[in-house]
């Protein structure tokens, strides 16, 4: 997997500030750190409904066993 050094981002910076603008670009770092954190916001409220899901699942396979065994008692 590539990686990305300093010298690479401020090339990058630099290209997009002449691209952009120096008045447009702060505005346009406020947009995309705006879209991120909404990405990031929506990623985490999967990850917990699939947290919930599995760990609900684990509780009724426990139940399902508990009863079994209780009913091998019998």
């Amino acid at each position: 997997m590539p990686q990305i050094g300093w010298f690479e981002i401020l090339i990058i910076v630099g290209i997009a500030i002449i691209v952009i603008g120096p008045k447009d670009f702060p505005i346009m770092l406020k947009k995309i750190g705006s879209w991120i954190g909404s990405a990031k916001r929506y990623v985490n409220q999967i990850q917990q409904e699939v947290t919930i899901n599995v760990d609900s699942e684990n509780e009724k396979e426990e139940k399902k066993k508990i009863n079994k065994g209780e009913d091998d008692k019998k």
